[in-house]
C-alpha cells in the first residue's frame, strides 16, 4: 500500500473560550532529540488549543564558528 498523505497540520481547532471553531497558529516550543514539540495557539484570544510531537527530520545545527588565533599573538602580513 503506498502513502497518499504526508503529515497535517491543523488550520482551525475548537476553542473553549471562544466557543467556536477558530484559526490557530503553530508555535515551536521545544526541539528534542526524538523531534519538535509545537503548540496551536487561537488567533482569538490566545489560548492553548493542542500540542503535537512532530518525529521528521529536525533542522541542521547551526556552523561551528571557527576558531580564532590567540589573543596574545596577531599575525602580520608582509606585503612585497
Amino acid at each position: 500500500m503506498t502513502r497518499q498523505f504526508g503529515n497535517f497540520t491543523a488550520s482551525e481547532l475548537y476553542c473553549p473560550k471562544c466557543k467556536r471553531a477558530q484559526p490557530v497558529r503553530e508555535k515551536l516550543l521545544l526541539i528534542l532529540p526524538s523531534g519538535e514539540l509545537h503548540e496551536f495557539l487561537c488567533t482569538g484570544c490566545g489560548s492553548s488549543l493542542a500540542k503535537r510531537t512532530s518525529s521528521g527530520p529536525t533542522a541542521d545545527p547551526p556552523p561551528t564558528p571557527s576558531p580564532r588565533p590567540a589573543a596574545g599573538r596577531r599575525r602580520t602580513l608582509r606585503l612585497r
